[in-house]
């Protein structure tokens, strides 16, 4: 079982930052993709964006620019910088992670979401 951890969303004043951070632990062999999710109130939830082991990264188009995702693959630990952030960008925000376990089955696993608002 992998267990994924996140932690520094919250209110914050639009143009302003924020930094998620998220932790994988558990039966884990190899992590071959993390990424960022997020659900606003009576919207599906929609990739923010997501990075792969080799550290390639995608991100969704209202987020370029605004938004970097890195990796810290010894810590097995994600991050997502948000700039510059927006009111339509407050929603709970979830971390994902893929990857092999230590039987070399597959796994995919979500975290329990952090909120972030922007808001005046």
């Amino acid at each position: 079982q992998v267990q994924l951890v996140e932690s520094g969303g919250g209110l914050v004043q639009p143009g302003g930052s924020l930094r998620l951070s998220c932790a994988a632990s558990g039966n884990i062999f190899r992590i071959n993709a993390m990424g960022w999710y997020r659900q606003a109130p009576g919207k599906q939830r929609e990739l923010v964006a997501a990075i792969i082991s080799g550290g390639s990264t995608n991100y969704a188009d209202s987020v370029k620019g605004r938004f970097t995702i890195s990796r810290d693959n010894a810590k097995n630990t994600v991050y997502l910088q948000m700039n510059s952030l927006k009111p339509e960008d407050t929603a709970v925000y979830y971390c994902n992670a893929k990857g092999l376990d230590y039987g070399l089955g597959s796994f995919g696993s979500w975290g329990q979401g952090t909120h972030v608002t922007v808001s005046s």
